[in-house]
């Protein structure tokens, strides 16, 4: 079997990292993945896969796109809580005002997840 060109290799490892990424920062902030897949635009079925690297995300899809932006939601939050796993899953659940509502369910939609990240990186900015 001939050997994958120099690219394809990279994009194979990127998927790969990307989805275990994903998958783990869900994990962490106890995101099901029934809800996992609604953020990213997947099924339950292929979330489960996700998990098992049977699948994985590849660059220039809505859902590796959607997984990088929740992978940042996810490493905003754990600088802001100071890596408090407890923290962060209490804050994801809990209503917001400045957000109009609970962050877990507004990053159920594209314009939700951006408004949470965005929530999350001013305050992360603060000095």
């Amino acid at each position: 079997m001939a050997a994958q060109p120099d690219h394809l290799q990279r994009t194979d490892e990127e998927g790969k990292v990307v989805s275990k990424a994903v998958t783990r920062a869900a994990e962490r902030l106890g995101v099901n993945g029934r809800m996992l897949g609604t953020v990213l635009g997947l099924s339950e079925a292929s979330v489960s896969r996700l998990k098992r690297l049977d699948l994985t995300l590849a660059r220039g899809d809505k859902s590796f796109e959607l997984a990088l932006l929740f992978i940042r939601l996810f490493r905003s939050l754990d600088a802001i809580t100071g890596g408090d796993e407890a923290v962060a899953k209490a804050w994801l659940r809990s209503s917001n005002t400045a957000l109009g509502g609970v962050p877990a369910e507004k990053i159920l939609s594209i314009a939700g997840l951006t408004d949470v990240l965005a929530y999350l990186d001013a305050r992360r900015a603060l000095v």
